[in-house]
């Protein structure tokens, strides 16, 4: 039998269910698919649904792996001497070639997002997960407090993004590739006037650091000495 004639190999489990949500995804609003409906499209049984997903929200969750998967495998070094704007660029653009045929039912999760506030901060966490591999794919510094506030402000930028490509059916993507630009140009400076600020205040953490210490340095010798006395009969006096 010649390969065309070989029928396709089956997906693992997993895939299916991404997929198939996927799809579902692009048909009708999220509160209206059930996991029924998604393992009946992905020709799974309920028990191979839950041995893969404990649900929907975690469906979610492997699609988002599979999409970072697909960035970190195709990153290389070709941009390593770029400034920190362009490599974030092109993982972000990278991101978004790998979305590209899930885009109806991203559309769909955005809006799900935005009717429900606790969907919303489920995803917003998923995505920080996401962008901190993103960054780090860009070479770009995520630990610290410096490094939180580039994560979210990325988190809040990428929304923005999506929102522009999703109505951005354009081969060249110009009006996304602007947005991006943009976005990540304001990122840029308000985490330069982070850092700076950072910088500027390292005295005052120091000297609030080193009181800290000293308090509980002088609260560990306080308690020493009343467990001495206690140990002796002796009183703590008592301070009028």
């Amino acid at each position: 039998m010649s390969f065309s004639q070989e029928s396709a190999a089956p997906k693992a489990p997993r895939d299916a269910i991404i997929d198939a949500l996927m799809e579902i995804a692009a048909e009708r609003r999220w509160e209206d698919i059930s996991i029924t409906d998604i393992a009946e499209r992905a020709g799974v049984t309920l028990s191979q649904f839950r041995d893969a997903f404990p649900s929907k929200g975690a469906v979610l969750g492997g699609f988002s792996r599979r999409i970072d998967k697909i960035v970190l495998d195709a990153m290389d070094n070709t941009l390593a001497a770029e400034p920190a704007k362009e490599r974030l660029a092109d993982v972000l653009m990278r991101r978004l070639d790998a979305m590209s045929l899930y885009r109806e039912g991203l559309r769909e999760v955005a809006k799900w997002a935005r009717r429900d506030p606790l969907a919303a901060a489920s995803l917003n966490q998923m995505a920080l997960n996401s962008m901190r591999f993103m960054l780090e794919a860009a070479r770009i510094d995520s630990e610290g407090p410096v490094g939180a506030l580039k994560l979210q402000g990325l988190v809040l930028a990428w929304t923005r993004i999506l929102d522009v490509w999703f109505d951005d059916l354009d081969e060249g993507q110009g009006a996304t590739m602007a947005e991006l630009d943009r976005t990540l140009t304001q990122g840029g400076r308000l985490v330069g006037y982070a850092q700076d600020a950072f910088r500027l205040t390292a005295p005052l953490r120091s000297l609030a650091g080193a009181l800290c210490n000293a308090r509980r340095d002088f609260g560990g010798r306080r308690r020493e000495r009343w467990s001495d006395r206690s140990e002796t009969g002796e009183e703590e006096p008592i301070a009028l």
